[in-house]
């Protein structure tokens, strides 16, 4: 099992910025993709960025000029900076473990945090 607890959402004025992080513990495995996905209220939820162990990323297409994903295989952590925020950017912000075993993928998630981008 892999616990992730993130932190560093809240409200933030359009054009702001915020940094979430996400602290895994448990059974890490080294090959493990990390992750962020939002849910906008009533919305369904999205993947937002990925970063492998090796460094490579992924950041979906309406942020990528925004927002910028990170990792520290050490200290099993993974961040999403987050620039120039709008409002809709608002979102249940989730902290996701992704891993292949046997042909199943296994996922793992955060309890997710808020940000809110309001004036």
């Amino acid at each position: 099992q892999v616990q992730l607890v993130e932190s560093g959402g809240g409200l933030v004025q359009p054009g702001g910025s915020l940094r979430l992080s996400c602290a895994a513990s448990g059974n890490i495995v080294s090959s493990d993709v990390m992750g962020w996905y939002r849910q906008p209220a009533g919305q369904p939820r999205e993947l937002v960025a990925q970063i492998n162990s090796d460094g490579s990323t992924w950041i979906e297409s309406s942020v990528k000029d925004r927002f910028t994903i990170s990792r520290d295989n050490a200290k099993n952590t993974v961040s999403l900076q987050m620039y120039s925020l709008k409002p809709e950017d608002t979102a249940l912000y989730y902290c996701n473990v992704w891993r292949r075993v046997d042909g199943s993928n296994i996922n793992f998630w955060g309890q997710g945090t808020q940000v809110t981008v309001s004036s």
